[in-house]
């Protein structure tokens, strides 16, 4: 069968927005977040050559997890408007390009990607996520991996593969039970609390011997450290929670495996618009009409 790229959108849009300079048209149009999206998206395709490439983006409301806990994400901040600015235009560049762009009103894209990337998974084919979300690490198996983008601090490690042995190696825990897992420890990006000052190795090593989140409140009375004993039978209820929180929905609609056409002079023409001169030249070469420069 073939490979699959499944991108999270706005994780990496962000990523570009940060990492790159505040360039700008003429007229003093951000456009940097285009800059390092379009030249992103090229260099993972050269890299990993799927079959191709959906990305998903998220349209707000997350209503199922904000009915249960209505604080979900509560805390983050505003996007910043040069990068609100950008939004539309990637998602026209995407579609220019001949990449799917997914999106639904009041569900998570994280979701969406993760019901795809296990669709795609039972069908045969491969499947690379491209994010930085620890969420996805539960989906995690032969046949889906994780690329990590370039860390901030250390951009020249380049992308990095994440099988089910490295979420084993960066968590302490398997992908069965990253979900228990956040649960316990909480997660902070979306405002989720987990046990006061349990960390990462305390709940790897509770799940390595209780195996669930239930394994671990039917133990809570035999618990160590002994001090954690009482928090966890208190809190019982809002673990279970969490864990609904930390869950990712499989059970979403679905794409056929289907390659969209690319549309190069609707590519061209925004690029243009952009003022993306050098990109401009890299796509003629690429979408073959080098008769163009």
């Amino acid at each position: 069968m073939s490979k699959w790229l499944l991108v999270d959108g706005f994780n990496l849009i962000y990523r570009c927005y940060f990492a790159l300079p505040e360039l700008t048209r003429a007229d003093g149009f951000p456009t940097g977040a285009l800059h390092g999206w379009v030249k992103g998206l090229w260099k993972l395709a050269d890299q990993e050559k799927p079959e191709a490439t959906l990305v998903f983006f998220d349209l707000g409301g997350a209503q199922d997890r904000l009915a249960l806990h209505p604080e979900y994400k509560a805390q983050r901040a505003e996007m910043p408007e040069a990068l609100r600015q950008q939004i539309e235009p990637v998602k026209a560049l995407t579609r220019a390009m001949g990449l799917v762009g997914i999106e639904q009103h009041g569900v998570e894209s994280d979701d969406l990607l993760a019901s795809q990337a296990v669709a795609f998974a039972r069908a045969g084919h491969d499947v690379l996520i491209v994010s930085s979300d620890k969420d996805f690490a539960q989906v995690v198996d032969d046949r889906i991996k994780i690329m990590l983008p370039p860390p901030s601090a250390n951009p020249k490690l380049g992308w990095r593969l994440l099988d089910a042995a490295g979420v084993a190696e960066k968590f302490g825990v398997p992908p069965t039970q990253i979900a228990d897992y956040l649960a316990l420890i909480g997660d902070t990006s979306d405002n989720i609390p987990g046990i006061d000052g349990v960390g990462p190795k305390t709940a790897a090593k509770w799940l390595a011997e209780f195996k669930t989140l239930e394994g671990v409140i039917a133990h809570a009375a035999g618990l160590k450290p002994d001090r954690f004993r009482a928090a966890v039978a208190a809190d019982a209820d809002r673990l279970r929670l969490n864990l609904r929180l930390t869950t990712l929905n499989l059970a979403l609609p679905t794409v056929p495996a289907e390659k969209p056409a690319a549309n190069p002079p609707e590519l061209f023409r925004l690029l243009e618009s952009f003022e993306m001169r050098g990109t401009l030249v890299e796509a003629r070469q690429r979408y073959g009409q080098p008769e163009l420069f």
